[in-house]
């Protein structure tokens, strides 16, 4: 049994693809592209892949990871080439390498986003405002029913600028097996204290990170 990681950007159409769709069309890309993925034993056996981590409907991302295992050594520039022949649309595997960290490596993730807006100064202003909070308290959906999270501890923006008829943002939240935010809930906070309107465009995840900042792959 051979473990393989792969780097995979989902844009364009793809990131209408509900995380549930993601796991039927990947099994549909595996059978098609000819390679010897090893399946799982047991009496329900089945092709053994997984994601790293969810990704929201409607985002994009040039960073998303899958983990499988082949049942022969193939280099990796061949189980890429095939992969790559039958994705879908909007899809395409970026590198295939053999996994050096372990899932819970995973601490945050990076996600770049513009907020779209006719007066980019008072947003900008608003911005300022929200961030500058001892707390920026929000309601989140959990597994156990609703509850108040303060994001501000775990969020980090690194870039925050105007441009043109924006305000264009980069922003790491928590990521992993313990806690999972995303800038849904920053977008959310921001109305919640803001007059100006805005529309949020060209949400993406670029980065899947360990807690030291370093890329996970």
């Amino acid at each position: 049994m051979i473990k393989l990681r792969a780097v995979f950007e989902k844009k364009d159409r793809a990131k209408y693809i509900s995380h549930l769709d993601l796991n039927r069309c990947m099994l549909r890309t595996f059978r098609r592209s000819g390679l010897p993925i090893w399946y799982t034993e047991g009496f329900h056996s089945h092709p053994y892949f997984s994601f790293a981590l969810a990704l929201s409907l409607g985002y994009e991302s040039s960073c998303e990871i899958l983990d499988f295992n082949l049942n022969e050594e193939i280099p990796f520039s061949e189980v890429r080439d095939r992969l790559n022949a039958v994705m879908p649309y909007g899809m395409k595997i970026i590198s295939v390498s053999e996994p050096k960290l372990k899932i819970t490596a995973i601490a945050k993730a990076e996600y770049s986003f513009r907020l779209v807006t006719d007066n980019t100064e008072n947003l900008m202003n608003e911005i300022n405002s929200l961030i500058n909070q001892e707390q920026i308290l929000i309601e989140k959906k959990t597994k156990k029913g609703i509850k108040t999270v303060d994001i501000k501890p775990d969020m980090e923006i690194t870039v925050c600028e105007v441009s043109g008829k924006s305000v264009d943002m980069v922003m790491r939240l928590p990521a992993g097996t313990q806690t999972n935010y995303n800038p849904s809930l920053f977008f959310e906070a921001l109305r919640n204290i803001s007059g100006v309107p805005f529309e949020v465009a060209d949400i993406r995840r670029t980065g899947i990170l360990c807690g030291n900042n370093e890329i996970f792959y």
